[in-house]
């Protein structure tokens, strides 16, 4: 079996934005242990080489459900701080920080990496 098709066996839901020049990818995929689920999201974005022939450049994100609520609280906070920077209800000084200290916190959220729960493939990745 040829290495898309299994990939194309494995994926159980794919949910396609497009946004200009850029493509973006939602793909749930079954783990090899077919027990758990794990979503891939791809950037893809059209380029032109100097030959004049347009390639594809791919980025790809694994993200596993028990992340999920912590990427769906970090996306969603980033989301809303940029929709109040664009009305105005967030001022950015010249180093580009806001002016609200509650703010300007640099805050990570650790994503946890649980061994044995998924057995991902990374062939992909160098495409």
């Amino acid at each position: 079996m040829e290495g898309s098709e299994k990939r194309d066996r494995d994926e159980v839901f794919s949910k396609i934005v497009r946004a200009g020049k850029r493509t973006y990818f939602f793909d749930v995929k079954k783990t090899r242990k077919k027990d758990d689920f794990y979503l891939t999201i791809t950037e893809s974005k059209k380029r032109f080489g100097n030959d004049g022939e347009f390639r594809y450049e791919k980025h790809k994100i694994f993200l596993y459900k028990e992340d999920f609520d912590k990427f769906r609280e970090a996306f969603l906070e980033s989301t809303e701080f940029v929709n109040e920077a664009v009305e105005g209800k967030i001022e950015i000084d010249s180093d580009g920080y806001s002016n609200d200290s509650e703010l300007n916190t640099e805050e990570e959220v650790e994503l946890t990496v649980s061994s044995g729960l998924t057995d991902v493939d990374f062939d992909d990745l160098g495409k």
